[in-house]
């Protein structure tokens, strides 16, 4: 039985020995990069499933006022409130379908980032082995993985322009144009 040596954890850069590795550095701030977005993710998901039940609620509540404010008489002073309260009813509608809307954008974000950190995860992996590590075909596992993750053809795009060498920053500038040319286009999936 042999035993493996385990590298140390945590970042050995203020006190390098012979055992110092760029890419164990490397790897401790990708795990670290990784796990700061799953975190982020976790809270803030609580804070919006509690916006999303409120606004889901306001809804049914906005429908069983307009059924009541409806059932008013046209006339009189009746008519006038119902008239009054229809059109406040209709501006808080239009609020909270704003509001699903911004949800919807959210949705779209966590899935995002949780790409994101799964591949950083990945990248994290491949880079501490060293056996895969300086293997071409690994990068192009890894690379197919991340890409078969992309849910748009927009994310599709940025991902191919950057492995074809369109500078990275050029590429994302160009998926944030396009989403935003998209932003009246968006589903929950």
């Amino acid at each position: 039985m042999t035993d493996k040596i385990v590298p140390p954890r945590g970042s050995t850069a203020h006190a390098p020995d012979l055992n110092w590795s760029q890419v164990r550095e490397t790897v401790l701030m990708l795990e670290l990069a990784a796990v700061q977005i799953e975190h982020a993710m976790k809270d803030s998901n609580a804070s919006v499933d509690v916006l999303t039940q409120s606004f889901t609620t306001m809804a049914g509540c906005m429908q069983e006022i307009v059924g009541k404010v409806e059932a008013l008489p046209d006339d009189g002073a009746a008519g006038t409130a119902r008239a009054e309260l229809l059109g406040a009813a209709g501006n808080v509608s239009g609020m909270v379908h704003q509001a699903i809307i911004a949800f919807q954008f959210y949705d779209k974000l966590v899935q995002r980032l949780a790409h994101v950190g799964l591949s950083l995860g990945e990248l994290s992996d491949l880079v501490a082995e060293p056996g895969r590590i300086y293997n071409p075909g690994e990068w192009v596992g890894l690379q197919t993985r991340i890409k078969g993750k992309y849910t748009t053809r927009e994310e599709i795009a940025m991902f191919d322009a950057v492995m074809q060498g369109i500078p990275v920053q050029e590429a994302v500038e160009r998926f944030m144009a396009e989403m935003k040319e998209k932003s009246d286009d968006i589903e929950l999936f």
